[in-house]
Parts: C-alpha cells; structure tokens; sequence
C-alpha cells in the first residue's frame, strides 16, 4: 500500500510537470501558427492517444445515465457541453500567452482552484472558509502579479483570467457529468469537439500552412500527446491510490513548473513584485484545497 502511494504520488508531480512545461509549448507554437490551429491540431493529437483507452473502457458496465432514460453509452452529449466549455477556456489562454509569459499564465489560469467553490456557489454549494481565505490571498497575488502602477490589467493576463472562469465551469461540468458516464470516452469526446471548434474558428480567421504545422511540431507533439493524452492519463491512474490531499499539492505544482520552464527556456523574469504575488496566489490555491473543512452535520 505505501509502494502504491509512493508511485501515485510521483505520478502526479510528473503530471504536474508536463502540464506546466505545456504552457511553454503553446507560448512556442504561436511562433509558427495561429492559436486556434495550434489547439485545433493539439487537442485532435490528444483525443487519438486516448481512443484505444476509450474504446477498451466501453467494455465495463457504465454508470448512471447521462439522462433519465437515456442512453448509458459513448457520451457525445456530455461531451459536446464539456467540449464547449473547454474550447472556451483554452482559446483565451492561448490566445492570452500570445501577450503575457508562461509564467504568468501559469498562475492565473491556476486560479480556477479558487473559483471553482466560488462559482459552486451559484448552485447551492456555501464555499467554505479556506475558500475564502485562498480567493482573498489569490486576488490580492493577482494585483501584484499583473496589475501595473498604472491600476490596469495587462491584456494577455485579463484573458487569462477570464479563461480561468472558463476552466473553474470546466472542473463544475467534469464533477457533474462523471458520475453519469464513463470518464475516458467523456474525455476524448470533449477533446474532439474543442478541436473541431478551435480548427472551425482557424479555418475562419487564421491562415494555415504546412510550413507553420512544420515550423510548431515538436510543440504540437508535446502538447498533444504529453499535455492533453499522457498527463490526463497519469492523472487517472495516480489518483486511484493517491492521498487526496498529497494530490492536491502536488497537482498544484503545475503553477509553479510553468514558472520554471518561462525562466529556464524562454528566460522570462517575473521580477520581486511579480514573485511576491506568484506566491500568494500560490498559498491561496493550497490553501483553498488543504485548509481543514468543518464536517457537515448528520
């Protein structure tokens, strides 16, 4: 058991790893190629990776299903809602890095761990006290981080924290259609539909070439097949016999690695100020995640 807990645990630093090393690629890519394209191609490569791992899950008995009465099978529907939602969130934060750091972008968008009870609260769910204490440390992070003597937003960090919204309704829409479905076919079908809406919308206003897909490859590799296939992988399986709240903190970590990768490939420097808010946006996402929680009455 502790073997299975050791292994879980470096499962999700690795997670936590590739993710944050994934917002280096997309700040790459666009070097080549539009940001829908790039999204487009990446999300089409990540839904591939986890076919075989979805059709083979078709074989186990599903849930609950997605509707009363509905069909219990390959979930398109969910899908198509989560899939939507996903697009929106990972357009804003590509087109996003096109105007602020990987580092930054980082942080911001790991803002959905925040926002996710804050939003929680519009469906009956009372955020909890450390969730309160982590939106306060981490908006007050975010004004050091972003916000210029000048009392305004930097554009591509107000689209990443828009998109931050986006990712918090993604957690809400996951949480609720999991336990209607079956998690790996719900999965590559989301990732189908935000490629085929972020291709749609490429096609409409970007211009694509061989040369750009040739030029962003090794990018689209890393964020096809490491960032949305592997990760979202290692994740399931670490999560079977890892300690939740080792999981969080190192899940976590993700914030952190994409400040390391900005600083180490890109050679990006968030300055004193912007390390200071790093940090407290940081402490506020753990704490919102770690913070002991009252039991609910009986």
């Amino acid at each position: 058991m502790r073997n299975a807990a050791i292994r879980a645990d470096i499962l999700c630093l690795i997670t936590a790893l590739i993710w944050g090393f994934a917002f280096v690629a997309q700040r790459i890519g666009m070097d080549h190629m539009g940001p829908m394209a790039f999204n487009g191609i990446r999300f089409a490569l990540g839904a591939m990776v986890l076919a075989p791992l979805a059709v083979r899950s078709m074989r186990y008995p599903p849930p609950a299903p997605f509707l009363a009465g509905g069909n219990p099978g390959f979930p398109w529907l969910g899908g198509l809602i989560a899939g939507t939602v996903l697009f929106a969130g990972a357009a804003l934060q590509q087109v996003g890095l096109k105007y602020t750091t990987a580092g930054k972008a980082g942080f911001i968008t790991g803002l959905y761990v925040v926002l996710v009870p804050m939003l929680g609260y519009f469906i009956g769910q009372r955020p909890a006290r450390s969730d309160m204490v982590g939106a306060v440390a981490a908006a007050v992070g975010l004004y050091f981080l972003s916000v210029t003597e000048q009392f305004t937003l930097a554009p591509g960090d107000g689209l990443e924290l828009v998109g931050a919204f986006f990712w918090a309704g993604h957690v809400l829409v996951i949480g609720w259609l999991s336990p209607r479905t079956r998690a790996l076919p719900l999965a590559m079908a989301q990732y189908v539909v935000c490629s085929a809406l972020s291709l749609a919308c490429a096609l409409a206003f970007e211009e694509l070439s061989w040369e750009g897909v040739r030029g962003a490859a090794w990018a689209i590799l890393y964020g096809g097949l490491l960032s949305v296939g592997l990760a979202y992988t290692l994740q399931v399986v670490a999560q079977r016999d890892a300690n939740p709240t080792h999981a969080a903190i190192l899940l976590s970590f993700e914030t952190v690695f994409a400040a390391i990768g900005g600083a180490l490939v890109l050679h990006e420097s968030l300055g004193a100020r912007g390390l200071f808010g790093c940090a407290l946006m940081f402490a506020g996402m753990l704490a919102s995640q770690l913070w002991p929680r009252r039991k609910a009455a009986a």
